[in-house]
């Protein structure tokens, strides 16, 4: 009879090959994020998207549907919360996953503790230039939402490609979240190879507006990350110093679709509307690139139902998805993919090390399309380049693509060279012909100075020489005078003594 038992469980083996891929297991999740529909990662935004990847996993009878996750979310409050309610929860049992928290310094806490703990950390946010460090305090960390690096390579590739030097980063820092202060710390981090100034303002300070256009300059590229309010406040006071004839390029940083951020709107409804259109059109904007396939469409659709059934009329935008949303749900399905080839490979999902190691240096499709780690566990970023392209009326368009996992930068048909061609004293000079006789223009130009340093040295020469002869003729001359003076004296003081010896 137990052979029988044996040879029945094998032939319904080969009669069902999906059975054999499908892993049975209990997972514990911490969700980290903050009640406060003030933040674009609130639990009333990223919450839907999580239930819906769970739903996604449960339902679709694939090998990962014999994961049962266990979601507990957590109240975070983008300070001490996260850490405090980690260690709290780890005294009973401690999770097998931890997706988030957002907030940089809250982040820091947490990914040390849990990569001490050897836990898997997943987050769409913990962007800033210092967790890129995965050696030992952030071992554990995957980032599945593009660092501010990432989106940085994106202003390298155009510096490169236009011949850019210079640039001005201009940024209000809250210190408090400091999310443009570490946005545009990613830019400096990345182009130490440029000539790169810094010009930070405080959320308490009046915005002066001259002393940020005296900064401008001697630089030639301007990129600026604040409230869009003083975007605009900014690009008006440029374009009355006529600083937006094309001298200059500005740009605005953009990457999580909120208005918070600087969302290159000119319109006000007020009596500066026509010049802020007008001062717009040398407004460049960095964004997130965006793929929509159907699938997207659908989850887009099911989060904005699921706002509306929750019933939150505090919550403005909370039925949009931003790179917050759609990160927290590709965190889900990355994860089931790692473990699942962790446990296939004889680990336990309480083997952070070997799970995390399969989520890093991998492609997978999300829910918006084609996502790529990179061999540190950082999501490899694709940005578009956003410019006006009809003036008249104001509006915006995509002229250019970033792709982060080739490092390509691909020019779209509404691209305009000239747009981005730096005028005036920036612009580069035309070529004339050569006649330096094969030298070189440097080359030549610097036989021209010696040859006239040696002739200035030779004359310069000539007139010490003369000058010093002259005066070691007259100096001999005073010296034969002075001698025959004492030689005189001491003959006469002699033949005085002489008489009256």
């Amino acid at each position: 009879m137990p052979h029988l038992s044996s040879l029945s469980v094998y032939f319904l083996m080969l009669l069902s090959p999906g059975m054999t891929n499908t892993i049975t297991e209990d997972v514990e999740v911490l969700v980290l994020l903050p009640q406060n529909n003030s933040y674009l990662f609130s639990h009333a935004r990223v919450a839907p998207a999580i239930l819906y990847a769970q739903q996604r996993l449960r339902t679709d009878g694939g090998k990962f549907s014999g994961f049962h996750f266990n979601i507990h979310f957590e109240n975070s409050d983008c300070v001490n919360d996260a850490l405090f309610l980690l260690v709290d929860r780890s005294c009973g049992q401690k999770p097998d996953l931890i997706l988030g928290p957002v907030c940089e310094y809250e982040a820091a806490a947490v990914v040390r503790l849990a990569s001490h703990w050897n836990i898997p950390v997943i987050s769409a946010g913990a962007l800033a230039a210092g967790f890129g460090n995965k050696n030992t305090e952030y071992s554990q960390l995957t980032r599945i939402a593009p660092s501010y690096v990432k989106m940085a390579e994106t202003f390298t590739a155009m510096f490169e490609h236009f011949t850019w030097k210079s640039a001005l980063l201009v940024y209000e820092d809250d210190k408090q979240e400091r999310n443009c202060y570490f946005t545009l710390e990613g830019v400096f981090h990345l182009m130490a190879d440029f000539n790169i100034k810094v010009y930070p303002f405080f959320p308490e300070d009046r915005l002066d507006t001259d002393d940020i256009l005296q900064s401008i300059y001697d630089t030639e590229v301007v990129i600026m990350c604040m409230g869009a309010d003083k975007i605009r406040e900014i690009m008006l006071a440029a374009h009355r110093r006529r600083l937006t004839n094309g001298s200059y390029m500005f740009f605005n940083v953009e990457l999580f679709n909120a208005s918070s951020y600087g969302n290159g709107s000119w319109r006000r409804g007020d009596k500066y509307d026509s010049d802020a259109r007008q001062a717009y059109a040398s407004l460049n904007t960095v964004t997130l690139l965006r793929t929509v396939k159907p699938e997207f469409e659908n989850f887009s659709m099911e989060m904005k139902k699921s706002t509306e059934e929750t019933g939150l009329h505090d919550c403005r935008d909370c039925g949009s998805v931003n790179m917050f949303v759609e990160g927290f749900h590709d965190a889900m399905m990355l994860y089931s993919i790692a473990l699942h080839e962790a446990m296939k490979s004889g680990y336990s999902k309480k083997n952070g090390t070997a799970i995390t190691s399969r989520m890093w240096n991998r492609t997978f499709e999300g829910i918006a399309g084609q996502v790529s780690m990179d061999d540190n566990g950082d999501r490899n970023g694709d940005f578009s380049l956003m410019s006006m392209t009809n003036v008249e009326e104001g509006t915006y368009e995509v002229v250019a693509n970033y792709f982060g996992v080739n490092g390509t930068f691909q020019l779209l048909p509404a691209f305009n060279t000239d747009h981005f061609t730096l005028k005036g004293r920036h612009k580069a000079h035309a070529e004339t012909p050569d006649k330096s006789c094969g030298l070189g223009v440097s080359a030549l130009t610097g036989v021209i100075v010696g040859a006239v340093l040696g002739t200035a040295m030779l004359i310069a020469f000539y007139f010490f020489r003369k000058n010093y002869r002259i005066t070691i003729e007259r100096r001999a001359h005073s010296e034969e005078g002075d001698t025959r003076k004492h030689r005189q004296l001491r003959e006469d003081s002699i033949r005085s003594n002489f008489s009256a010896a």
